[in-house]
C-alpha cells in the first residue's frame, strides 16, 4: 500500500509515517515511480507505535519495543527493558509536570500580589 493509504488506515499522517521511517521504526520499498510502498504488516506496526506514543513514550523509547512491534504490544507482557524505559519516561514526565506546576504557582502568586488579589487565574 502507498503512504496515503497507510496513513488513512492507521489514523496518522504521511508526514508522521516518514518520520517513523526515518527513526527506523518502519520500512518501505520503492515502486518504480519512486513512491513508498508498505506491506500489510506496517498497519499493525504503525498502530503499535501510535499506542506507545499515546502512552507518553518517545520515538527513541519505542525503539526498545522493535522486537514486538509486529504483535499486540498492548497485550504482551512487558520486558524488563521495556519496563525500565517506561519507568524512566514516567520519571521525566513527573519532573516536567512538577516544574510546570511550580512555574504556574509562582505566576499565580505574582498576579495575586500585583493586583491586590483582584485577579484570580483560571486553574
Amino acid at each position: 500500500m502507498r503512504i496515503g493509504e497507510l496513513a488513512r488506515t492507521t489514523g496518522t499522517t504521511a508526514r508522521a509515517l516518514r518520520h517513523y521511517e526515518q527513526a527506523g521504526l518502519i520500512s518501505s520499498e520503492r515502486a518504480s515511480n519512486g513512491y513508498r510502498v508498505y506491506d500489510e504488516r506496517a498497519v499493525v506496526r504503525v498502530r503499535n507505535i501510535r499506542y506507545l506514543l499515546a502512552a507518553g513514550l518517545t520515538l527513541d523509547d519505542a525503539r526498545v519495543f522493535l522486537p514486538c512491534l509486529d504483535g499486540d504490544v498492548a497485550a504482551a507482557p512487558p520486558s524488563d527493558k521495556g519496563l525500565r524505559v517506561a519507568l524512566e519516561r514516567l520519571a521525566i514526565l513527573n519532573e516536567r509536570i512538577a516544574a510546570q506546576t511550580e512555574a504556574r504557582d509562582r505566576l499565580a502568586a505574582a498576579l495575586r500580589e500585583k493586583t491586590g488579589n483582584r485577579i484570580h487565574p483560571v486553574a
